[in-house]
C-alpha cells in the first residue's frame, strides 16, 4: 500500500484516524497499541509473509536492548545486534548479488536464492540497529515495554521509506505526546503537499526519464532531458514521500526530523549531501564515520574512513555495481572538494558544477547495468546512436515541459523566501493559499484516479 493510492487515501487513512481519535480510544497505551496494530496491517497489506520478518526484528532487537539494560557487556550485545540485523539484510538484499559475482569470478554455477526484497527492509533494519546502539550509549533508553519498541520500528508513516528516525528522537513522544488540532492541520497540509509533489510532478517526470533510460531510441537531446527528468523525479518522489511521512506523523502527534533541505540549491557536492536524505547521511556519520575516527585522524586514515562510508552508502541503496560506483563517485567528488579549490568556486559557478555532477551521478544510479550507464554517458556527450535530436525527443520535451518548469522552480527555496517576507501572514493571501491547496488536492486526486503508474523509487531500498 502506498500513500498515493486510493486505498490508502480513502480507506486506510480515514478509518485509522476515525478509530485513533474516537473518544472510546483513550489513554496513551490504547492509542499506541492501536497505531501499532494499524501499522502492522499497513505493512501486511503489501507484505503478508515478510511482516513476520519485521516482527521478528522488533522482538530480537527489543531483547538486545533488555540485555544491555540488565548489565550485559554492551559492546558484545551491539556486535551481536549488528551481526543479526546485517545478516538478515544481506540474505534478502545482497545474497544473489554475491552469488552472481562469485559465479562470474570463479566460474561456479551456484544457484541463486531468488528471494524477493521485503519492502522497506533497509529502513527498518537501520532503525532497529540504531535502537540497540543508542541503548548501549544511553542505557536509560532501554525499553521494558515491547510495544514502545514495536511502534518505533513499525510506525507506518516512516516504515517503508523513511525518514530514518532515531529512537532517542521519539522515545519521549511515544509515551507523552499530545495531539492537538494545530499539529493535525499542519500535518495534513504537509501530507497533501508531499502527495502533490509525488503524484503531479514525480510520476509525470518519470515518463520522460523512463523513455530515455528504457526506451531504446536515444538521442543526445533525449539523454539530457532524461537525466534532468530523473534528477527531478527522484527528488520529488523521495522528498514528497518524506513530506507525507512527516505530515502523517504530526497528525498522530509525532515530530520527525526533516529529511530534505532544497538539495538542488547546494553550492557544492558537500553542501548537497548536507541537504539530501539527511537522515541517512547523519546515520552513517554517527554510526560509521565517527566511530571509525571521523576526520580527527591522519589524512590517509581519513580517506579510508570516507571511502568506507561512501562504499556502504552505495551498497545500502542496492545490490548492483552501479550503486557501488555511484557511492564511490561521490567519494571522489568530496575528496576533490576537500583537497582542491573546487568547493570555493563562485556561487553561480558552484551551483552549476554541483547540478552537473549530481546529474551525472544520477545516471549511474538509474542505469540498470554498467553497460547501460556507459551508453547513456556516450549519448550525453554527442555520441548517441540516434544523433542529436529527433521527433520523439521533441514530443518528450513538449509533453514534459510544464513538469520541468514547475519542478525546476519548486526545487529552489521559493516557499521559505515568501515566508521570510511574511507575505503569507496577510488574511487575503491566506485565503488564496487555502484555495490553491484545495485546487492542488483536487488535481492530485484526479491524477490518482486516472493513472495506473505510481511507483515509489525508494521502496526498492
Amino acid at each position: 500500500m502506498v500513500f498515493s493510492s486510493a486505498t490508502f487515501l480513502f480507506l486506510f487513512l480515514p478509518l485509522t484516524l476515525l478509530i485513533y481519535y474516537n473518544p472510546l480510544v483513550r489513554g496513551r497505551t490504547f492509542r499506541n497499541a492501536f497505531l501499532f496494530v494499524a501499522s502492522i496491517a499497513f505493512y501486511a497489506w503489501g507484505e503478508p509473509l515478510y511482516v513476520l520478518l519485521m516482527l521478528a526484528s522488533i522482538l530480537v532487537n527489543w531483547l538486545f536492548g533488555l540485555a544491555i539494560r540488565a548489565g550485559k557487556n554492551g559492546s558484545v550485545v551491539v556486535a551481536l545486534a549488528a551481526v543479526f540485523n546485517l545478516s538478515v539484510l544481506f540474505v534478502f538484499k545482497y545474497l544473489d548479488f554475491a552469488i552472481t559475482n562469485c559465479n562470474n569470478l570463479l566460474g561456479l554455477t551456484l544457484p541463486l536464492a531468488g528471494l524477493e526484497l521485503p519492502i522497506g527492509i533497509s529502513f527498518y533494519t537501520f532503525q532497529a540497529l540504531s535502537y540497540v546502539i543508542d541503548v548501549k550509549r544511553k542505557p536509560a533508553l532501554a525499553q521494558k515495554n515491547l510495544l514502545h519498541v514495536g511502534l518505533y520500528i513499525a510506525c507506518f508513516p516512516q516504515l517503508i521509506a523513511g525518514p530514518i528516525v532515531r529512537y532517542e528522537t521519539v522515545a519521549e513522544q511515544i509515551v507523552s505526546r499530545r495531539e492537538n488540532w494545530t499539529d493535525f492541520s499542519k500535518g495534513l497540509r504537509r501530507f497533501l503537499w508531499g502527495l502533490a509533489k509525488k503524484v503531479i510532478l514525480a510520476n509525470n517526470l518519470a515518463k520522460t526519464a523512463d523513455l530515455a533510460f528504457d526506451g531504446g531510441v536515444l538521442t543526445t537531446g533525449l539523454a539530457w532531458l532524461g537525466m534532468g527528468a530523473y534528477a527531478l523525479q527522484i527528488y520529488f518522489d523521495f522528498s514528497g514521500y518524506s513530506d507525507m511521512a512527516i505530515g502523517l506523523g504530526r497528525m498522530f502527534g509525532f515530530r520527525f526530523n526533516e529529511n530534505f533541505n532544497y538539495p538542488y540549491a547546494a553550492r557544492s557536492v558537500t553542501d548537497f549531501w548536507r541537504r539530501w536524505h539527511i537522515s541517512l547521511s547523519s546515520w552513517f556519520r554517527d554510526y560509521v564515520y565517527i566511530p571509525l575516527g571521523g576526520n580527527r585522524v591522519r589524512p590517509a586514515r581519513h580517506l579510508f574512513n570516507l571511502f568506507v562510508v561512501w562504499l556502504l552508502t552505495g551498497l545500502w541503496h542496492g545490490a548492483n555495481w552501479t550503486f557501488i560506483l555511484w557511492g564511490l563517485a561521490y567519494f571522489v567528488l568530496l575528496m576533490l572538494e576537500k583537497y582542491t579549490p573546487l568547493q570555493k568556486l563562485p556561487s553561480l559557478l558552484g551551483r552549476a558544477y554541483t547540478l552537473l555532477a549530481v546529474g551525472l551521478c544520477w545516471v549511474l544510479f538509474r542505469a540498470v547495468s554498467l553497460g547501460t550507464a556507459v551508453e547513456f554517458f556516450r549519448a550525453l556527450f554527442f555520441r548517441a546512436p540516434c544523433g542529436l535530436w529527433n521527433g520523439e525527443t521533441s514530443i518528450a520535451l513538449t509533453n514534459g515541459f510544464i513538469y520541468f518548469l514547475l519542478g525546476g522552480i519548486l526545487s529552489f527555496p521559493l516557499v521559505p523566501w515568501l515566508k521570510k517576507r511574511k507575505l503569507a501572514e496577510k488574511p487575503a493571501v491566506q485565503y488564496l493559499i487555502a484555495l490553491f491547496q484545495l485546487l492542488v488536492f483536487l488535481l492530485t486526486v484526479g491524477f490518482i484516479l486516472n493513472s495506473t503508474y505510481d511507483p515509489f523509487i525508494y521502496f526498492n531500498f
